[in-house]
């Protein structure tokens, strides 16, 4: 069976089941995740939204997320476009220049909250950012941020960026790309989900990544040494998305449904649980024994002026989509004030 025959079948399926032929079943959505099980993101955010789904719709409405991933995450906004799965949450910078806007909420800076990104990101998403619709068989139910990335590393303490000179991190894509390398970084584009492997085995000598990760997908045991950023080195964009075909498929009551529960509302509820979630996380790292330290002032400094040309090249490439780079980032700071009020 090939490629096209697979998704075929797939679609046939998806809609057999959103058609509702087994009347107690109701609406299925089929939820594709390639973290664990554990992960903040499945276990209360997923898991969380399907049960207020489920209980505003009578149960009518229900998410059943599968037992495998249908793709690795570069792929997985591709097999939610396809229809492979209904809905997942994947990272923006898995698949380079596909999302330039996305860019927006990376740049060092965004403060140390989650929630407050997340919510600033959304607001300024549904304003200014979802009327380029960068992927038309995609409905974006929110976009997010992680907390804010930090240096984890097996090899020594940095404090400096001349610490970080030819270092090899593993970085997830987006901005954190190009910060790693006007840092003098090595960077590995390398999913999340492969950390554990790369730092194991020496492929790489450290991650950027928030607290919540190196507990998540157990580094406390392998790293040595963390460096945590006051506001941030890097954020991560995400969406949590919807096959748009499957979205239009749902009647108007249910959409109403999930409308009310993604969004705003959507991208609190993420934002809240990984700032739980980092917190819970921190502390483990600190008893974990790992040489922790905190980025002082010149430090901060030192990485903002070495990054500072990042923003005005992303301005430059989104000209092509129409946008307005300057303005687009200070609406986003705008927002970052407003709701950390």
């Amino acid at each position: 069976m090939n490629r096209r025959e697979f998704l075929a079948g797939s679609a046939a399926l998806s809609v057999a089941g959103l058609a509702g032929g087994d009347a107690q079943a109701g609406t299925v959505l089929r939820a594709s995740t390639w973290m664990p099980p554990q992960h903040v993101l499945n276990r209360s955010v997923l898991a969380v939204w399907a049960k207020e789904i489920e209980a505003a719709s009578g149960g009518q409405l229900r998410v059943s997320t599968l037992p495998k991933a249908v793709a690795a995450p570069p792929g997985t906004f591709d097999a939610i476009a396809d229809g492979v799965a209904d809905i997942a949450m994947n990272v923006h910078g898995y698949t380079p220049g596909r999302f330039l806007l996305s860019t927006i909420a990376e740049f060092p800076g965004a403060g140390d909250s989650a929630e407050i990104a997340s919510v600033a990101y959304q607001r300024v998403y549904a304003k200014h950012l979802a009327r380029f619709d960068q992927d038309k068989k995609l409905k974006v139910l929110a976009v997010f941020t992680n907390g804010p990335g930090h240096i984890f590393n097996v090899r020594r303490p940095v404090r400096s960026v001349a610490d970080l000179k030819d270092l090899r991190i593993r970085v997830g894509g987006g901005a954190a790309n190009d910060i790693a390398r006007l840092l003098d970084v090595s960077a590995v584009l390398k999913p999340a989900s492969e950390s554990y492997e790369l730092l194991s085995s020496g492929i790489v000598d450290g991650v950027f990544f928030p607290s919540e990760p190196i507990a998540t997908f157990k580094l406390d045991g392998i790293v040595k040494h963390g460096t945590l950023v006051p506001g941030g080195l890097y954020n991560t964009s995400w969406a949590m998305v919807m096959n748009r075909a499957s979205y239009d498929r749902l009647s108007a009551d249910l959409r109403d449904i999930v409308d009310a529960r993604s969004g705003e509302t959507l991208a609190r509820l993420i934002g809240r649980a990984q700032d739980e979630t980092d917190r819970s996380a921190l502390a483990k790292i600190r008893a974990s024994g790992i040489d922790l330290v905190t980025a002082d002032t010149a430090f901060v400094s030192e990485i903002k002026a070495r990054v500072r040309p990042l923003e005005a090249s992303w301005s430059e490439q989104i000209k092509k989509l129409g946008a307005d780079g300057s303005a687009l980032l200070e609406a986003y700071r705008a927002e970052l004030a407003v709701a950390a009020n």
